[in-house]
């Protein structure tokens, strides 16, 4: 038994603060409760899945009393996103969703991953284990009271603004509902920052980017602001886009990992190491998807989610995100608050790429290589067709203290020797992506123009 001996009554105090927020989250105590949690909810989610059209012969084999033997879950079929593609989208509700509509409290909007854009219902008995997933990611800033937040996310049928939230406000959080810059213009929101003075900033990590470019245009240092902890999510964060974060605004970045088929399925502790998922809301497999095999811990395979508490309208089980990630049972940070978590870290495989002149050139390494030069301030890539060629063509905004054509000729030579593509370089005028980047809700960064 590990006995901890406090030297100072702040110490316990702090402790004993720490202990009652967690029940309060109802954070398991142990791995042992986890699998328990997981034992009794993975027959509900059978039993409820059953409900839909869609399942009707898929699941009929299943032995739901065995469920929790490994052999007899693995008979479950993956659920993929090309199935859900073959449902027509106006027979989705009546074939897919199992819910009656007065259960339904709100809808929730995919990211359009399926190819077109799905709504999936929430019911009423959905909802407390959607903002508590969310309310988690809360804990490790040490979030409370204290704190107010911006929240620019988008609002509206996007969950990821509102749920977030409502969940501050649950913990004692005053919110500004700002919104993503097309329903709060930028430049409005950075005045509000300057005159509300709120201690946390939640939003797309290309947006906090955006705002910071557009404040150090203005004259304005955000990193001087009263914000001193970024929750972000939705897009992929790389080092290097964290750090640029952290310099612009001087706050802490905190990322979270969800997926709109479940709620927010984890968050990060101080080390960083990935993302501690919450697997008493969210039973993972982490699978070779050509062997349906889990892979050992540390080696890629595909992330299979089944929802533990949110399906009762939606019947994901077993559902092959289409995420590349590891996973590893126990996170470099061995005594923080989610430590009872296992950790998955993304591959960031599952994005886009470039396809130039034979070439693959993955969006987010680009972007890590251009981020990495500090008189950069933004950038857009396209590729273009010039005289029956495949041009990629580079944007960029300088900072005005930088070099534009030292800066021009850096990254020709250094992105051909990374990516052997020799690059056409624009230098925009200071704003000119900002206005561009405005009206979208996440930023048009990456743009094939060639069709």
């Amino acid at each position: 038994m590990k006995v901890i001996i406090w030297h100072n009554l702040a110490g316990l105090e702090l402790w004993r603060n720490n202990l009652a927020y967690n029940n309060r989250m109802n954070i398991p105590s142990s791995r042992e409760e986890i699998l328990e949690i997981q034992r009794v909810q993975k027959k509900l989610a059978l039993q409820r899945a059953r409900k839909a059209k869609f399942h009707r012969g898929r699941l009929d084999h299943i032995n739901e009393d065995k469920i929790d033997h490994l052999d007899e879950w693995h008979k479950i079929p993956l659920l993929t996103k090309d199935e859900l593609r073959g449902i027509p989208p106006e027979r989705f509700f009546s074939d897919f969703c199992h819910a009656p509509h007065n259960e339904i409290a709100e809808l929730w909007r995919s990211g359009g991953s399926t190819g077109i854009p799905l709504f999936y219902p929430r019911t009423f008995e959905d909802l407390p284990y959607c903002i508590l997933s969310f309310a988690r990611n809360l804990i490790a800033p040490n979030l409370g009271e204290k704190d107010t937040a911006q929240v620019s996310f988008p609002l509206g049928i996007h969950p990821v603004g509102h749920v977030y939230a409502r969940a501050c406000q649950q913990e004692n959080i005053g919110v500004n509902w700002a919104g993503a810059g097309n329903s709060t213009p930028s430049s409005i929101q950075i005045d509000l920052i300057n005159r509300l003075q709120p201690s946390v900033w939640m939003g797309m990590s290309s947006y906090g980017i955006h705002l910071a470019n557009m404040a150090e245009d203005q004259g304005i240092d955000l990193a001087g602001s009263s914000v001193e902890t970024i929750i972000t999510s939705a897009e992929p964060m790389s080092d290097t886009k964290r750090n640029k974060i952290s310099r612009m605004w001087g706050a802490e970045v905190w990322d979270g990992f969800g997926m709109t088929e479940c709620g927010m399925m984890g968050g990060e502790s101080r080390a960083r190491d990935g993302f501690h998922i919450w697997t008493d809301l969210f039973h993972i497999e982490v699978l070779d998807l050509d062997t349906g095999l889990p892979v050992a811990e540390g080696e890629e395979g595909g992330l299979v989610v089944t929802p533990l508490f949110t399906n009762h309208a939606t019947p994901f089980i077993r559902w092959s995100s289409g995420d590349i990630v590891t996973y590893k049972e126990f996170g470099d940070d061995s005594d923080g608050p989610y430590s009872v978590f296992p950790v998955v870290k993304h591959a960031q495989r599952t994005v886009g790429f470039f396809k130039v002149r034979g070439v693959n050139i993955n969006h987010p390494e680009l972007e890590d290589f251009l981020f990495d030069y500090e008189d950069l301030v933004d950038f857009k890539a396209e590729v273009i067709s010039e005289n029956d060629l495949d041009v990629l063509r580079l944007s960029i905004e300088v900072l005005h203290s930088g070099d534009p054509n030292e800066l021009s000729k850096n990254i020709i030579i250094d992105t051909k020797n990374k990516f052997e593509i020799t690059p056409s370089v624009v230098i925009l005028k200071r704003g000119t992506l900002a206005t561009e980047f405005e009206s979208s809700v996440k930023a048009p960064r990456f743009v094939d123009r060639r069709n």
